[in-house]
């Protein structure tokens, strides 16, 4: 018995499949030319519709389809009314079609869902689906935080706190890209700032418990401008971040209550953002694989379905 998951996100195309407690995956990124800080959505249906079905095959090569008993999909960003990007068209309509001829179940989920679904898996805490929490998800197209309750779908998510202007993975590539890294920049960017072993000081912007963060950028481009080390404004860059998500942390934590705290999203996967907000709060994070876009939380979520 297995769950088939389909995620075709901004920027990476992905399918799971779980199965009695274990999750395979195959995903690839949607090609961004050199020196751009994103994609537009016609590209991304044309590049997932380009992927997609090579995964797909590789996934279920040597698998009996006739053992998939279900199939999710994320068919949008975030559980609200209004969310919508068109690259998750193509995710669906495949999914509607396996589903069709495998006579199977589709349940269709947000991309939000499945990133803290995944988390909730890779941490080994499904205990969080009987109880409420604080969960961040934190990539290059959301920095928000999000009170999860359990629901029949799993969990219901409410708005906790969000950014009021830039996001974490968007001021992360945007001060890669202006020091010639290549797109998408996390890892190169934290290979960078762990080669520095100096000292930085950082004085994160919030209001109430919102965040902004484009300030960032100026200050980091300044930083370049007077020559700087790509070493030390890598590093001032992710402690930037970290100081943030810290502060709305502290800030949401006297707010709710003392709640579990779960981290998911892209930029989650930064070691030395991850290490310091592990150490300080105990939270629960993925491991790096399911960390990143994915759909190993869709197909996970499929099965609790």
């Amino acid at each position: 018995m297995s769950f088939l998951g389909i995620d075709t996100s901004n920027y990476t195309t992905s399918v799971a499949l779980y199965d009695n407690n274990v999750i395979t995956q195959r995903k690839k990124l949607l090609p961004v030319k050199s020196g751009s800080v994103g994609l537009r959505q016609s590209d991304a249906v044309f590049h997932h519709t380009q992927q997609l079905h090579a995964l797909y095959g590789d996934l279920i090569d040597g698998v009996d389809t006739g053992e998939i008993e279900a199939v999710g999909v994320s068919t949008r960003p975030r559980p609200v009314d209004g969310s919508y990007m068109p690259c998750f068209t193509v995710g669906y309509n495949a999914a509607c079609m396996i589903a069709d001829t495998l006579k199977v179940p589709l349940y269709e989920f947000s991309h939000q869902e499945g990133h803290i679904a995944a988390a909730i898996f890779s941490s080994k805490q499904e205990r969080l689906f009987e109880e409420s929490f604080l969960a961040f998800h934190v990539s290059g197209g959301t920095t928000e935080a999000v009170l999860a309750s359990p629901d029949d779908n799993g969990f219901k998510l409410e708005m906790a706190a969000n950014t009021l202007d830039l996001n974490a993975g968007q001021a992360i590539d945007r001060v890669g890209v202006m020091m010639g890294l290549t797109f998408p920049c996390g890892k190169e960017l934290e290979k960078l700032a762990l080669k520095f072993d100096g000292e930085v000081k950082v004085k994160p912007t919030l209001k109430g418990v919102n965040c902004c963060l484009s300030g960032l950028e100026n200050l980091c481009k300044k930083m370049y401008d007077d020559n700087s080390p790509k070493e030390k404004i890598a590093y001032y860059c992710l402690k930037y971040i970290e100081s943030t998500l810290c502060k709305m942390t502290d800030a949401l934590l006297e707010k709710y209550g003392e709640l579990p705290l779960l981290f998911a999203g892209g930029v989650m996967s930064n070691s030395i953002i991850r290490n310091t907000i592990q150490n300080r709060y105990g939270a629960y994070f993925a491991e790096p694989e399911f960390s990143a876009d994915n759909a190993a939380g869709i197909a996970y979520l499929a099965s609790r379905m």
